[in-house]
């Protein structure tokens, strides 16, 4: 689990953008564990700004294929 306050708010906001955009997405879905990760990631490479992380995990979750989540 991402233990930043500031991204563990980046990605609350990016899962419920998502799931806003896909309402057959359970809320549990193991896609937001790939998004932390991803996130966690692209963090630590110091990527700080909130709207950037944002747009990168929105763009993340449109690249899973969503038949192997």
């Amino acid at each position: 689990m991402v233990d930043d306050v500031p991204l563990r708010s980046v990605v609350d906001t990016v899962w419920c953008l998502y799931r806003a955009k896909h309402r057959d997405v359970d809320i549990a879905d193991s896609r937001r564990c790939l998004l932390e990760r991803h996130l966690q990631g692209r963090w630590e490479a110091n990527v700080s700004e909130a709207d950037e992380l944002t747009g990168f995990g929105l763009a993340y979750l449109d690249r899973l294929p969503k038949d192997k989540c």
